[in-house]
C-alpha cells in the first residue's frame, strides 16, 4: 500500500505538519499504524514528493537525472529526484521550496515564507483586497489585462521563477514539472517562464507542465510501495 500524505516525514513517520493540516500527528509512525490496522506493508511519502516520483518515473521527469516536481495550489510544495533517485533528508525537509524566504510585499518589509508570498493562498488574500472572490478570478483577470492583477500574478511568478533559477544553481535541476491550480495555469507557467528568460540561462531549468495532473501523488505513492517491495 503507498500513502501520499502531507507533511515533513521520514522512514513513514510523520515529523511535523502545519498548523492547519493533521494537528497532533507529529511523530506518529503513520507507515507502522496502517499497516497494522489493514494488514498490509505500507509505504508513505510527503504527498508533493510522491507526485515528484510519479512524474520522474511515468510523466514529464521520465530519463532527466536531476528533476523538480512543483505544486503552486493552496501552498507550494516540491519534490526532488537528483541522480534519478528520490531526494529523502532525515528532517524531513527534502525540498521544502515554500518555506525558503522570500521578500515581503511592499510595504511591508523583511522576508517570509515564500508560499506566504506566492501561492493560491496568498493571491486569495490579494485577490480579496483588489475587489475579486479568490485567486482564480485573480488569474483570470490578469490573463485579460487587469493591471492590478497582472501585478500581484506577475510577482508570484518571478519569485517561484526566482527560487527555481537557484534550485538550478545549486543542484543543477535541468527540468521543472509545475502542478497545482495555479502551476498548471498555462498563462501562470508562461510568466515564470518570461521571468526565468531574464535570469542567467546557465542554471535556468526547462519548466514543464506536470503530465499526470491530480493524480500525480496517487501514482507516486503507489510506485514507491512497490518499488520497496520489490
Amino acid at each position: 500500500m503507498g500513502v501520499a500524505c502531507a507533511g515533513a516525514l521520514h522512514g513513514g513517520v510523520v515529523l511535523s505538519t502545519s498548523e492547519h493540516i493533521f494537528p497532533g500527528w507529529a511523530g506518529t509512525p503513520l507507515a507502522e499504524r496502517l499497516s497494522a490496522e489493514l494488514g498490509l506493508p505500507a509505504a508513505v511519502l510527503n504527498d508533493a514528493r510522491a507526485a515528484a516520483w510519479g512524474e520522474a518515473r511515468l510523466g514529464l521527469g521520465q530519463g532527466v537525472r536531476e528533476f523538480m516536481f512543483v505544486t503552486v495550489s493552496t501552498g507550494i510544495g516540491a519534490g526532488l529526484v537528483l541522480d534519478g533517485r528520490l531526494h529523502q533528508a532525515g528532517n524531513g525537509l527534502d525540498a521544502e521550496l515554500g518555506l525558503t524566504l522570500a521578500p515581503r510585499a511592499a510595504p511591508a518589509s523583511g522576508l517570509r515564507f515564500l508560499e506566504r508570498e506566492a501561492s493560491g493562498r496568498a493571491l486569495d488574500e490579494q485577490a480579496r483586497a483588489l475587489g475579486f472572490a479568490g485567486s482564480r478570478e485573480l488569474c483570470d483577470a490578469a490573463e485579460t489585462g487587469h493591471p492590478q492583477a497582472q501585478a500581484a500574478h506577475s510577482r508570484s511568478a518571478f519569485l517561484l521563477a526566482w527560487k527555481l533559477a537557484d534550485v538550478g544553481a545549486l543542484l543543477g535541476v535541468t527540468r521543472v514539472a509545475l502542478g497545482g491550480s495555479v502551476g498548471l495555469r498555462p498563462g501562470y507557467r508562461e510568466q515564470v517562464e518570461w521571468a526565468l528568460s531574464e535570469m542567467p540561462t546557465r542554471h535556468t531549468p526547462e519548466v514543464v507542465p506536470a503530465a499526470l495532473g491530480a493524480d500525480a501523488g496517487l501514482i507516486g505513492a503507489a510506485l514507491w510501495a512497490r518499488e520497496q517491495r520489490a
